[in-house]
């Protein structure tokens, strides 16, 4: 009689073990996927704006115009390559494109608004629309409603 009371409990062990691994394992899997969303879901239109600054620094300024949407063949209707040059070139307040810094990033619509900052000059918007990956300079009004700011909240806490 004494195996028979040995054995009790033991079902309740295991049934234990059952619902706490799947727990231990599930949401620590669940917050890396909600942190990976976060930290990834801009990073296509990220990876245009640095491949602009790139160009820039590269001195491929026809390339780098391209990114806007815009052609030597094809300019832009109110903004020419010209004009482009005086804003980016080589004389433009930004020519010194390894001093430019990405400080702000948010979800705006169809597209993601870049905040920039360089040393000498006035912060400055730049707009990449998601379904074409062209660049733009960010509206002035910029996205209405209440943003969830959770990312840039814990990027603070450890930069």
């Amino acid at each position: 009689m004494a195996g028979y009371l040995e054995a009790y409990g033991a079902g309740d062990e295991r049934r234990g073990r059952i619902v706490k691994r799947p727990l231990l394992i599930g949401i620590p899997a669940v917050l890396v996927l909600i942190c990976g969303y976060f930290w990834f879901r801009n990073y296509s239109q990220e990876q245009v704006v640095k491949h602009f600054f790139a160009l820039l620094q590269d001195k491929r300024y026809q390339e780098a115009y391209a990114l806007w949407g815009c052609t030597q063949d094809r300019p832009c209707k109110y903004w020419g390559p010209e004009k482009f040059n005086e804003e980016w070139g080589p004389s433009s307040p930004y020519s010194n494109v390894s001093a430019i810094k990405i400080t702000h990033e948010d979800n705006c619509g169809n597209g993601v608004v870049f905040d920039i900052e360089s040393p000498s000059n006035q912060p400055l918007g730049l707009f990449v629309d998601k379904e074409t990956n062209t660049l733009g300079y960010a509206p002035q009004a910029r996205c209405p409603g209440p943003h969830l700011q959770i990312w840039e909240f814990i990027k603070s806490r450890f930069s």
